[in-house]
Protein backbone atom coordinates (compact mmCIF):
# COMPACT_ATOMS: atom_id res chain seq x y z
CA UNK A 1 0.00 0.00 0.00
CA UNK A 2 2.79 2.42 1.04
CA UNK A 3 4.65 1.96 -2.31
CA UNK A 4 1.24 2.16 -4.81
CA UNK A 5 0.90 5.66 -2.66
CA UNK A 6 4.14 7.00 -3.12
CA UNK A 7 3.87 6.22 -6.88
CA UNK A 8 0.60 7.93 -7.00
CA UNK A 9 1.75 10.65 -5.18
CA UNK A 10 4.78 11.17 -7.36
CA UNK A 11 2.32 11.09 -10.18
CA UNK A 12 0.09 13.82 -8.83
CA UNK A 13 2.97 15.76 -8.40
CA UNK A 14 4.28 15.16 -11.91
CA UNK A 15 1.07 16.25 -13.19
CA UNK A 16 0.69 19.09 -11.24
CA UNK A 17 3.87 20.44 -11.66
CA UNK A 18 3.36 20.57 -15.38
CA UNK A 19 -0.17 22.34 -15.01
CA UNK A 20 0.58 24.93 -12.62
CA UNK A 21 4.14 25.68 -14.00
CA UNK A 22 1.92 26.58 -17.18
CA UNK A 23 -0.70 28.45 -15.29
CA UNK A 24 1.92 30.59 -13.49
CA UNK A 25 3.92 31.09 -16.99
CA UNK A 26 0.59 32.53 -18.67
CA UNK A 27 -0.28 34.70 -15.62
CA UNK A 28 3.03 36.13 -15.96
CA UNK A 29 2.32 36.67 -19.57
CA UNK A 30 -0.76 38.04 -19.03
CA UNK A 31 0.03 40.58 -16.51
CA UNK A 32 2.52 41.81 -19.17
CA UNK A 33 -0.13 42.49 -20.96
CA UNK A 34 -2.26 43.91 -18.66
CA UNK A 35 -0.40 46.33 -17.53
CA UNK A 36 0.29 47.14 -21.32
CA UNK A 37 -3.36 47.49 -22.13
CA UNK A 38 -3.85 49.84 -19.23
CA UNK A 39 -1.27 52.31 -20.69
CA UNK A 40 -2.38 52.46 -24.08
CA UNK A 41 -6.27 52.83 -23.22
CA UNK A 42 -5.16 55.84 -20.82
CA UNK A 43 -2.71 57.50 -23.55
CA UNK A 44 -5.69 56.62 -26.03
CA UNK A 45 -8.18 58.38 -23.52
CA UNK A 46 -5.56 61.42 -23.22
CA UNK A 47 -5.26 61.77 -27.11
CA UNK A 48 -8.61 62.21 -27.50
CA UNK A 49 -9.15 64.72 -24.80
CA UNK A 50 -6.31 66.57 -26.82
CA UNK A 51 -7.96 65.90 -30.13
CA UNK A 52 -5.42 64.15 -31.34
CA UNK A 53 -7.62 61.56 -33.18
CA UNK A 54 -5.15 60.10 -35.31
CA UNK A 55 -2.89 59.04 -32.44
CA UNK A 56 -6.01 58.19 -30.37
CA UNK A 57 -7.23 56.04 -32.46
CA UNK A 58 -3.87 53.99 -33.13
CA UNK A 59 -3.22 53.21 -29.76
CA UNK A 60 -6.80 52.46 -29.42
CA UNK A 61 -6.18 50.13 -31.97
CA UNK A 62 -3.12 48.34 -30.18
CA UNK A 63 -4.70 48.35 -27.33
CA UNK A 64 -7.56 46.06 -28.59
CA UNK A 65 -5.13 43.82 -30.39
CA UNK A 66 -3.22 43.18 -26.53
CA UNK A 67 -6.70 42.71 -25.16
CA UNK A 68 -7.88 40.57 -27.82
CA UNK A 69 -4.01 38.50 -27.27
CA UNK A 70 -4.88 38.60 -23.66
CA UNK A 71 -8.50 36.86 -23.51
CA UNK A 72 -6.98 34.03 -26.48
CA UNK A 73 -4.00 33.52 -24.16
CA UNK A 74 -6.76 33.05 -21.23
CA UNK A 75 -9.09 31.33 -22.60
CA UNK A 76 -8.40 27.81 -21.72
CA UNK A 77 -8.14 28.37 -17.61
CA UNK A 78 -10.91 30.61 -16.72
CA UNK A 79 -10.04 31.35 -13.07
CA UNK A 80 -7.48 33.39 -14.68
CA UNK A 81 -9.78 35.04 -17.18
CA UNK A 82 -11.80 35.98 -13.97
CA UNK A 83 -8.81 37.03 -11.84
CA UNK A 84 -8.51 40.74 -10.67
CA UNK A 85 -5.84 42.08 -12.67
CA UNK A 86 -7.60 40.73 -16.04
CA UNK A 87 -10.82 42.19 -15.91
CA UNK A 88 -8.99 45.60 -14.44
CA UNK A 89 -7.30 45.42 -17.54
CA UNK A 90 -10.68 44.55 -20.11
CA UNK A 91 -12.31 47.13 -17.64
CA UNK A 92 -9.77 50.21 -18.84
CA UNK A 93 -10.44 48.65 -22.55
CA UNK A 94 -14.30 49.74 -22.34
CA UNK A 95 -13.76 52.77 -20.80
CA UNK A 96 -11.27 53.93 -23.59
CA UNK A 97 -13.68 52.62 -26.53
CA UNK A 98 -16.51 54.32 -24.70
CA UNK A 99 -15.11 57.59 -23.92
CA UNK A 100 -13.45 57.80 -27.13
CA UNK A 101 -16.88 56.92 -28.88
CA UNK A 102 -18.81 59.41 -26.91
CA UNK A 103 -16.57 62.74 -26.80
CA UNK A 104 -15.96 62.39 -30.70
CA UNK A 105 -19.57 62.05 -31.19
CA UNK A 106 -19.81 59.12 -32.81
CA UNK A 107 -20.86 55.19 -32.98
CA UNK A 108 -21.06 53.45 -29.82
CA UNK A 109 -18.73 49.79 -29.92
CA UNK A 110 -20.19 46.75 -30.20
CA UNK A 111 -21.36 45.11 -26.97
CA UNK A 112 -21.63 41.51 -28.02
CA UNK A 113 -18.66 41.73 -30.18
CA UNK A 114 -16.41 42.44 -27.16
CA UNK A 115 -16.26 39.17 -25.18
CA UNK A 116 -15.86 40.92 -22.28
CA UNK A 117 -18.11 39.81 -19.24
CA UNK A 118 -21.35 42.01 -18.84
CA UNK A 119 -20.06 43.15 -15.50
CA UNK A 120 -16.91 44.72 -16.42
CA UNK A 121 -18.29 46.50 -19.24
CA UNK A 122 -21.07 47.71 -16.72
CA UNK A 123 -17.72 49.03 -14.56
CA UNK A 124 -16.17 50.34 -17.63
CA UNK A 125 -19.16 52.68 -18.58
CA UNK A 126 -18.89 53.69 -15.37
CA UNK A 127 -15.95 54.86 -15.63
CA UNK A 128 -15.91 56.43 -19.44
CA UNK A 129 -19.13 58.70 -17.88
CA UNK A 130 -16.77 60.02 -15.17
CA UNK A 131 -14.07 60.15 -17.13
CA UNK A 132 -16.92 62.81 -19.15
CA UNK A 133 -16.21 65.82 -16.91
CA UNK A 134 -12.89 66.32 -18.36
CA UNK A 135 -14.38 67.04 -21.03
CA UNK A 136 -16.97 68.54 -20.12
CA UNK A 137 -14.68 71.61 -18.47
CA UNK A 138 -12.48 71.50 -21.13
CA UNK A 139 -15.74 72.39 -23.45
CA UNK A 140 -16.65 75.30 -21.10
CA UNK A 141 -13.45 76.86 -21.31
CA UNK A 142 -13.29 76.69 -25.21
CA UNK A 143 -16.98 78.16 -24.38
CA UNK A 144 -18.63 75.52 -26.32
CA UNK A 145 -21.46 75.33 -23.94
CA UNK A 146 -24.10 73.49 -25.92
CA UNK A 147 -21.50 70.19 -26.75
CA UNK A 148 -20.61 70.29 -23.03
CA UNK A 149 -24.48 69.95 -22.36
CA UNK A 150 -24.60 67.20 -24.69
CA UNK A 151 -21.57 65.25 -22.99
CA UNK A 152 -23.49 65.99 -19.40
CA UNK A 153 -26.57 64.19 -20.71
CA UNK A 154 -24.74 61.28 -21.58
CA UNK A 155 -23.45 61.19 -18.47
CA UNK A 156 -26.86 61.02 -16.94
CA UNK A 157 -28.16 58.86 -19.18
CA UNK A 158 -25.47 56.33 -18.31
CA UNK A 159 -26.28 57.12 -14.42
CA UNK A 160 -29.75 56.16 -14.72
CA UNK A 161 -28.85 53.01 -16.14
CA UNK A 162 -26.22 52.17 -14.01
CA UNK A 163 -27.83 52.67 -10.74
CA UNK A 164 -30.63 50.23 -11.65
CA UNK A 165 -28.52 46.74 -11.31
CA UNK A 166 -28.81 46.49 -7.66
CA UNK A 167 -26.89 42.97 -7.52
CA UNK A 168 -24.14 42.22 -4.73
CA UNK A 169 -20.85 43.22 -5.62
CA UNK A 170 -19.70 39.84 -6.08
CA UNK A 171 -21.49 39.45 -9.02
CA UNK A 172 -21.55 43.26 -10.30
CA UNK A 173 -17.86 43.89 -9.36
CA UNK A 174 -18.08 46.69 -7.53
CA UNK A 175 -20.41 48.21 -9.83
CA UNK A 176 -22.44 49.96 -6.79
CA UNK A 177 -19.47 51.70 -5.34
CA UNK A 178 -17.97 53.60 -9.00
CA UNK A 179 -21.71 54.43 -9.63
CA UNK A 180 -21.74 56.56 -5.97
CA UNK A 181 -18.67 58.22 -7.18
CA UNK A 182 -20.51 58.80 -10.65
CA UNK A 183 -23.28 60.08 -8.71
CA UNK A 184 -21.09 63.30 -6.93
CA UNK A 185 -19.14 63.47 -10.55
CA UNK A 186 -22.41 64.09 -12.41
CA UNK A 187 -23.72 66.56 -9.47
CA UNK A 188 -20.43 68.55 -9.41
CA UNK A 189 -20.34 68.64 -13.54
CA UNK A 190 -23.69 69.58 -13.41
CA UNK A 191 -23.57 72.19 -10.89
CA UNK A 192 -20.24 74.12 -13.15
CA UNK A 193 -22.32 74.04 -16.26
CA UNK A 194 -25.43 75.51 -14.43
CA UNK A 195 -23.27 78.38 -12.82
CA UNK A 196 -21.19 78.66 -16.17
CA UNK A 197 -25.06 79.14 -18.17
CA UNK A 198 -26.14 81.77 -15.60
CA UNK A 199 -22.64 83.30 -15.90
CA UNK A 200 -23.14 83.88 -19.66
CA UNK A 201 -26.57 85.50 -19.48
CA UNK A 202 -25.30 88.07 -16.69
CA UNK A 203 -22.39 89.06 -19.02
CA UNK A 204 -24.78 89.31 -22.17
CA UNK A 205 -27.01 91.17 -19.84
CA UNK A 206 -24.48 93.37 -18.46
CA UNK A 207 -23.16 93.91 -22.42
CA UNK A 208 -27.35 94.94 -23.00
CA UNK A 209 -26.74 97.96 -20.59
CA UNK A 210 -25.48 101.37 -21.77
CA UNK A 211 -23.66 104.26 -19.97
CA UNK A 212 -26.66 105.77 -17.36
CA UNK A 213 -28.58 103.04 -18.05
CA UNK A 214 -30.41 101.11 -15.08
CA UNK A 215 -29.82 97.38 -14.82
CA UNK A 216 -32.71 94.99 -14.34
CA UNK A 217 -32.69 91.23 -14.63
CA UNK A 218 -35.00 88.74 -13.68
CA UNK A 219 -34.32 87.50 -10.92
CA UNK A 220 -34.82 84.13 -11.86
CA UNK A 221 -32.40 84.52 -13.99
CA UNK A 222 -30.05 84.09 -11.42
CA UNK A 223 -29.10 82.23 -8.62
CA UNK A 224 -28.87 83.83 -5.39
CA UNK A 225 -25.14 82.83 -5.17
CA UNK A 226 -24.28 84.85 -7.98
Amino acid sequence: MGDAFQMWLDELAAAAEVDLGAQNEIRDQALAQSRDLIRLCSNAIRAGHRDAWDEAETLLAEAERVGQAMQTLLAPYPELVYAGYTQDALKELVEARVTLALISNRAMPEVSASGIPLNTYLNGVCEAASELRRRCLDMLRHEKLEEAERLLAAMDAAYEVLMSFSYPDVITRGLRHRVDQLRGVLERTRGDLTNNAQMVRLLKALGAVGPGDALTLDEAELSPGV
